[in-house]
């Protein structure tokens, strides 16, 4: 008489098979990230990237706003403008301009002055290749580990550790249903904040624009502030002038 597989053994056979089952490799989910975005094609067919919207910052206590264009040129050119309403903290109109050419940065302030970006905070603004570091990593000598999962924003996520060839690693939390990215988590060297700062960012509302899904709200928290940024336009392969990224008056 052949006897039937016991409670026991069956529970064994499901925790033996379900790993083999369940497991991934950090490359399959940078494909599976990739096609939930777009897919390579669509995304290979992206050169630059306007978008626009409003801001929201609070630091130190204090809360304040204003409006945001945020502009991106490949490989690897940005430029961010906020125009933000001081009134309810007695002041006036003050205007941040932060710039990457791809190989320097800087940021000026219509109140404060301009400073030069240097160190790990360069480093990631040049690592921030568009349309995605994930596209083309192993070319740009980067690689990609998985590090189990976790949660970000109360769901699932894989955590891949993102590490470029030079400058600070990333972790990314790909939401384990939709293969998009649900938070990043970066540490970087910020004298002006006395240090270190782990920056997270949690990015969310994706639409689809010209068959990219895109995340229309991004949330940056550090140490010292908190800045909310709701797009409300994106607009691809619009024509992007190469001086615009430079410090003015550097040609």
């Amino acid at each position: 008489m052949k006897r039937g597989v016991g409670p026991v053994a069956a529970l064994a056979l499901v925790l033996a098979w379900a790993p083999g089952a369940l497991a991934q490799t950090a490359e399959e989910l940078v494909e599976k990230h990739l096609a939930a975005v777009g897919g390579r094609e669509a995304l290979s067919k992206l050169t630059s990237q306007k978008a626009t919207g409003t801001v929201a910052i609070s630091a130190q206590g204090a809360d304040f706003g204003g409006s945001i264009v945020i502009y991106k040129k490949a490989p690897n050119k940005s430029r961010t403008v906020m125009t933000l309403d001081l009134s309810a903290l007695g002041g006036s109109e003050m205007v941040v301009d932060q710039r990457c050419d791809g190989k320097t940065a800087f940021a000026s302030n219509s109140l404060q002055g301009d400073r030069e970006i240097t160190g790990s905070q360069l480093q990631n603004m040049l690592n921030a290749s568009f349309p995605s570091p994930l596209l083309n990593y192993k070319d740009a000598g980067a690689k990609v580990e998985l590090q189990g999962q976790d949660k970000a924003g109360g769901r699932a996520a894989f955590v891949l550790l993102f590490t470029p060839k030079t400058g600070p690693a990333s972790k990314l939390f790909i939401d384990t249903e939709t293969f998009l990215v649900a938070r990043s988590m970066t540490t970087l060297d910020v004298p002006e904040a006395g240090g270190a700062i782990q920056q997270t960012t949690d990015l969310g509302d994706y639409r689809v624009v010209d068959g990219v899904k895109t995340a229309f709200s991004v949330t940056v928290a550090g140490t010292a502030q908190t800045v909310v940024m709701t797009l409300t336009k994106v607009e691809f392969n619009v024509p992007l002038d190469e001086s615009m990224f430079s410090r003015p008056g550097v040609k």
